[in-house]
């Protein structure tokens, strides 16, 4: 009937970013989803052992490209996936 099988892994989110959704990297200006499924977490584990990262608020890509992040590939891959 066409439909297949998806298989979701569960991220942690850091303990200090529970309801943060877009995290962004400073030194690559490159933001990652952190609901986005497909994001490797070892990209989030290093981020937070480099301590720098920040968040934006409001808590929006938009605002995240206002602040000139680009979004990652897997931001890039899910959007074109939707279309």
């Amino acid at each position: 009937c066409g439909l297949r099988q998806v298989t979701f892994r569960a991220m942690t989110r850091p303990s200090r970013f529970e309801h943060v959704r877009y995290l962004g990297d400073k030194r690559t200006q490159v933001v990652y989803d952190l609901d986005e499924p497909t994001l490797d977490p070892t990209i989030v584990d290093e981020l937070m052992a480099s301590e720098q990262f920040l968040c934006f608020g409001p808590d929006s890509l938009t605002e995240a490209r206002n602040r000139g992040y680009r979004p990652h590939r897997s931001i890039r891959d899910a959007a074109r996936d939707e279309d």
